[in-house]
């Protein structure tokens, strides 16, 4: 006779703190820079004209041209580690690392010269395109990965406007479950391109003059670059090593509308559903938040529908604002954008302001001026093309206990 198995248990999760962000964005070439303009209400974004075949747009450019997919990574990534105290080679480290356009700008080139052979009845040259394996979407991941020697799992998420906080979530994922205690996770945007801006304009989503997130006057969105990548670690190895703590991921929820391509669910119903999804897995209630990070993108209805989902679930007025008025919209970086602006209003408590917001549509406690509130526990939403809807909950009790690890 043989003894009955016994009940599998399953491990318990591990908590994931946040010990290192690298952020570029057009308020500045840094964490700090950007910080700073942001909490003064000052924004990045400008009028250019960058392309002959385009009128002028507002964009939030980081230079005085459109930089690289390649170069952008490149920074932050350095500065991550920079900023956790470490330095390559690491091995043992998850990359996750996002894009919604990825290497776009460079086969748009590649496209245009094989335009310009073709009408010129000569062959393109090979060294034109010799590199261009280098820009399938997932190299960028793949780059990451060789800048820091990880030889371990390597992620590419592409999900629209949500890549940022889906990328967060799977390298959370990772080391929740015991895979990696360490991981470096987050999305890169350069997508200030003529077909970007062609297609934006086309569907009449771009603003005319700047972004205006939540106002009554809001004319659409501005299109930016920018970059955010954090260094995600096991709350014991953080402790082992007495790294700086910006604060714990608590949970999040990622779901879909499956409704439109581009246009969200009128009712709000999987956006609503992913917010208490994130609420449920982090074991927080509507009450326990103290600010919302919005996705926010000055188009009439994501504003519209997000304002009544804060609404429906929040009645207590929790401090609401939504941070680009100051980047532009960064597509697939701005949720991670959203994440590193969350984590220092945690870490300084100051609530970063709803940049361009002059006349407010929706009975929302927006924030118009940077201020100092407690604050323990946020959310942050992105809320993408084609339904994507992903939200994070960020807490702050481990970074109090610093002093302790």
């Amino acid at each position: 006779m043989t003894n009955p198995k016994s009940p599998i248990q399953k491990p318990k999760l591990v908590k994931v703190v946040v010990t290192g962000i690298g952020l570029v964005s057009a308020l500045g070439e840094s964490l700090e820079a950007s910080w700073q303009k942001l909490i003064a209400g000052k924004s990045g974004i400008t009028l250019h004209q960058l392309f002959p075949e385009l009128e002028p747009l507002p964009i939030g450019l980081i230079g005085e041209k459109p930089t690289s997919v390649k170069k952008l990574t490149q920074l932050v990534v350095s500065d991550a580690l920079k900023d956790a105290g470490l330095s390559p080679p690491l091995a043992d480290c998850a990359v996750v690392i996002g894009s919604s356009r990825s290497h776009q700008a460079e086969w748009e080139m590649l496209a245009r010269q094989m335009s310009e052979s073709d009408r010129l009845s000569y062959p393109l040259k090979t060294r034109e395109m010799e590199n261009w394996l280098e820009t399938l979407p997932h190299m960028n991941a793949i780059a990451a990965a060789r800048q820091i020697g990880a030889v371990g799992s390597v992620l590419a998420p592409m999900t629209a406007c949500a890549t940022g906080i889906w990328a967060i979530a799977q390298a959370t994922s990772l080391l929740q479950t015991g895979q990696y205690q360490r991981a470096i996770a987050g999305a890169v945007e350069a997508p200030i391109t003529p077909l970007t801006l062609a297609g934006f304009q086309q569907m009449g989503a771009l603003a005319k003059t700047g972004a205006y997130p939540f106002d009554l006057h809001r004319e659409g969105l501005v299109l930016g670059e920018g970059a955010a990548v954090f260094v995600l670690e096991s709350a014991e190895l953080a402790k082992q090593r007495q790294a700086k703590i910006y604060g714990e991921v608590l949970g999040f929820g990622l779901l879909n509308d499956a409704y439109h391509p581009n246009a969200p669910d009128p009712e709000g119903k999987s956006a609503i559903a992913s917010i208490k999804q994130c609420l449920e897995r982090s074991y927080l209630t509507a009450g326990d938040i103290d600010y919302i990070h919005a996705h926010g993108t000055a188009t009439q209805l994501n504003d519209r529908i997000e304002s009544m989902a804060i609404e429906r679930l929040f009645p207590q007025k929790i401090a609401v604002s939504s941070t680009k008025g100051a980047t532009g919209h960064t597509l697939g970086a701005s949720g991670a954008l959203g994440v590193a602006f969350s984590l220092l209003a945690l870490q300084q408590q100051i609530l970063p302001p709803c940049v361009g917001l002059q006349q407010p549509e929706f009975d929302l406690n927006l924030v118009t001026v940077a201020r100092q509130h407690h604050i323990q526990c946020v959310l942050c939403f992105s809320f993408g093309f084609g339904g994507q809807n992903t939200v994070i909950a960020l807490g702050k009790e481990l970074y109090e206990e610093n002093h302790q690890i």
